[in-house]
C-alpha cells in the first residue's frame, strides 16, 4: 500500500510535487521525518509514526523558539575597582589590555577609576533597577538573630573586624539608628513650636512616628540655649527659629519580646537631631573649651592639668534648663533611671545616636549616663556627621568610663573637621575626636555626583545611602542595596547624577512625584529600614 492509500482516511492535504521531489535531509532536529521511507506496509503504522513524529517535531520547535536568549548584562554600578579597570583595559584592545594588565592601575590610581557605568546611557535593566529603588516600599529585609554577638555589634570590642569590610548586621543597626534620627527631625518640623509635654515622665511628642514598630517612644527631650536674641531680631523671624527651648529628640525602648530575644537584650535608645533654630546655630559658634562638669571645674580651680573640657556652646545646650522644661542632661538621666527600674533584672543596653549637633550632644549625654547609677548597662554612641566636641582629656575620660563611640564620617563633610585650632587661633587647646570611625565617601555612590556640595555631604539621608551601599574599602557600592532613593532625590536633586535624573523623568517621576503620597507635614514620610 502506498502513502497515498494510507492517507485516504485522513483529511486531504495538498502536497506540492516540487517539494515531494526534493531529496531528503538527514539529521535535522526540526525535521525528524526526513529519513522516512517512501512507502509503508500498514496504514495504522503510518498514522502512529506520523502522530509521534509530529509531537517530536513540535517539541523540538518549542525548545528552539522558547530557548531563553543570553542574559543581558544588568546594570551594576557597584562593580569593584578591579573589575572596572579590567573593562577599561580590554576596551583599548586585546593587545593593549595585555600590556597594561600587570600594572593593576586601579590599585595605584583609584580616583581615576571611580567613574562607573552610571555615566553611560541607562539601559532597560538600569531603568528597572532605578524604578525599584524609587518605589518607597515599606517592606524590610529579614533580620538576623544577633543575640549571641550583640555585645560586639554594640561596640564592646571597639567594632574590631566589623567596619572594613562592614558587617551586614552592624550595617542594619546603623541604618535603623539613623532612621530614628530622621524621625526626630520630622517630629520637630511637624511641630516646631513646643507645647512642653515634658512635665510627665511618659510624655511623648504627638507627631513622632518611629520607623521601627518594635520600639516605642517614652519621653520627648528638650535642649535650651543660654543665649537670647536681640529684641530687634525677634520680630523678623518665626517663633520656632528664635525660641530658647526646642524639642531636640526623644527616648525610646524596644517593646517587643520577640525582638528582644532576637537582639539578646532590651535596647534603650536616646535620639538627638541636628541644628534647627537660630540660637542653636549661635551655640555652635561658641567654641571656647570649658570644663565639662562641676568636678572638672574644681580641678581647674586647684590648678590641675589635663582637665576634661568641651565646647562652651555644646555644654550650654546640654546643661541649661528652660522655663518650662528641665535641662537635657537632667531629663535623660531621670528617664533612663526610670526605665532601668521598670525593666530591672533584664539585660539592657543604652544607645545614644545623633546627627550633627545631635552627634556632639550624644557624647555629653553618654558621659553623663555612665555614672548615673551604680550598675549602668553598656553604653554606645552612634553618630553621623558629628563635629569635634572636647579635648583629649575628655576623649580619654569617655574611654575610661567604658563608653563605646562609633562615628560615621563622610570624607567630604566639613562639619566633621571642626572645631580645629588650625582655623581658630584663639583656641589654647586642641580638640580631639573620640572612638572608632566608619568613613564613607560620596564618590563611591553611583548615584551622587562626585563633586556634590557641602550640604549633600552633611545630609543625613546621604549618610544613610552611603552606609547602605558601603561594603569595604575598594569594594565598590553594594549590589543589593535596597534603600529607597526617593528622599535622596527629593532633598539632594542638584547633587544626583544627570543620568539618574533623566531616568526618573523617563519613569515619569518629576520632583513633585518623587515622594510618598502623603502631605509634606506628615511625619510618616520616612524611608523604611533597608538592609
Amino acid at each position: 500500500m502506498t502513502v497515498g492509500t494510507a492517507a485516504a482516511g485522513a483529511p486531504p492535504r495538498h502536497v506540492s510535487p516540487s517539494r515531494a521531489s526534493l531529496p531528503s535531509r538527514h539529521g535535522s532536529c526540526l525535521n525528524p521525518q526526513s529519513s522516512r521511507p517512501a512507502s509503508v506496509k500498514s496504514s495504522g503504522a503510518t498514522t502512529a509514526v506520523t502522530t509521534s513524529a509530529t509531537k517530536i517535531h513540535l517539541a523540538n520547535l518549542d525548545r528552539v523558539l522558547l530557548k531563553p536568549s543570553p542574559p543581558q548584562p544588568t546594570f551594576q554600578p557597584e562593580l569593584d575597582l578591579k573589575q572596572h579597570s579590567n573593562n577599561q583595559r580590554s576596551g583599548a584592545g586585546e593587545k593593549g589590555g595585555m600590556m597594561m594588565n600587570p600594572f593593576n592601575l586601579a590599585s595605584l590610581f583609584p580616583d581615576l577609576f571611580r567613574k562607573q557605568a552610571a555615566d553611560e546611557i541607562m539601559s532597560p535593566p538600569s531603568l528597572t533597577r532605578l524604578q525599584r529603588l524609587l518605589s518607597d516600599s515599606s517592606r524590610s529585609s529579614p533580620k538576623n538573630f544577633i543575640a549571641a554577638n550583640w555585645r560586639q555589634i554594640h561596640g564592646e570590642t571597639g567594632w574590631s573586624g566589623l567596619l572594613d569590610p562592614l558587617d551586614e548586621n552592624l550595617r542594619r543597626e546603623l541604618i535603623r539608628y539613623g532612621d530614628f534620627v530622621q524621625a526626630a527631625y520630622h517630629a520637630f518640623h511637624s511641630l516646631p513650636s513646643p507645647v512642653f509635654p515634658a512635665a510627665s515622665p511618659s510624655s511623648r511628642h504627638r507627631h513622632l512616628l518611629l520607623p521601627d514598630r518594635f520600639y516605642r517612644s517614652t519621653k520627648s527631650l528638650f535642649a535650651t540655649s543660654s543665649l537670647d536674641l536681640p529684641d530687634w531680631a525677634q520680630p523678623a523671624a518665626p517663633q520656632w527659629l528664635t525660641q530658647r527651648s526646642s524639642c531636640i529628640g526623644y527616648v525610646a525602648v524596644c517593646d517587643n519580646d520577640r525582638e528582644v530575644r532576637r537582639m539578646g537584650r532590651r535596647d534603650v535608645t536616646i535620639v538627638l537631631r541636628g541644628t534647627a533654630t537660630c540660637l542653636e546655630w549661635a551655640e555652635n559658634l561658641r567654641t571656647a573649651l570649658v570644663p565639662v562638669d562641676s568636678e572638672a571645674e574644681a580641678a581647674v580651680e586647684v590648678g590641675e592639668r589635663d582637665v576634661p573640657k568641651v565646647a562652651c556652646g555644646f555644654r550650654s545646650l546640654h546643661k541649661t534648663a528652660g522655663e518650662h522644661v528641665p535641662s537635657l542632661a537632667t531629663a535623660v538621666v531621670e528617664e533612663v533611671r526610670r526605665l532601668m527600674e521598670v525593666y530591672e533584672g533584664e539585660e539592657l543596653s543604652i544607645t545614644v545616636t545623633g546627627h550633627s549637633l545631635g552627634a556632639a550632644l550624644a557624647l555629653l549625654v553618654a558621659d553623663e549616663l555612665s555614672t548615673c547609677a551604680p550598675r549602668v548597662p553598656p553604653i554606645s554612641v552612634v553618630s553621623f556627621g558629628g563635629p569635634r566636641v572636647g579635648n583629649r582629656a575628655f576623649a580619654e575620660r569617655l574611654k575610661r568610663r567604658g563608653v563605646n563611640v562609633l562615628r560615621v564620617v563622610n570624607d567630604k563633610d566639613v562639619v566633621t573637621m571642626v572645631p580645629s585650632a588650625a582655623g581658630l587661633p584663639h583656641l589654647s587647646e586642641e580638640y580631639e575626636h573620640v572612638g572608632s570611625e566608619l568613613r564613607v565617601d560620596n564618590r563611591d555612590s553611583p548615584y551622587l555626583r562626585p563633586d556634590a556640595g557641602p550640604a549633600c555631604c552633611h545630609d543625613l539621608e546621604a549618610y544613610l545611602h552611603l552606609v547602605d551601599g558601603f561594603m569595604g574599602t575598594g569594594f565598590g557600592f553594594r549590589s543589593d542595596a535596597k534603600r529607597s532613593l526617593v528622599r535622596l532625590l527629593e532633598l539632594q536633586r542638584p547633587n544626583i547624577k544627570k543620568v539618574y535624573l533623566s531616568g526618573a523623568q523617563a519613569l515619569r517621576l518629576n520632583p513633585v512625584d518623587v515622594r510618598r503620597p502623603v502631605q509634606s507635614k506628615d511625619p510618616a514620610c520616612l524611608v523604611s529600614p533597608s538592609v
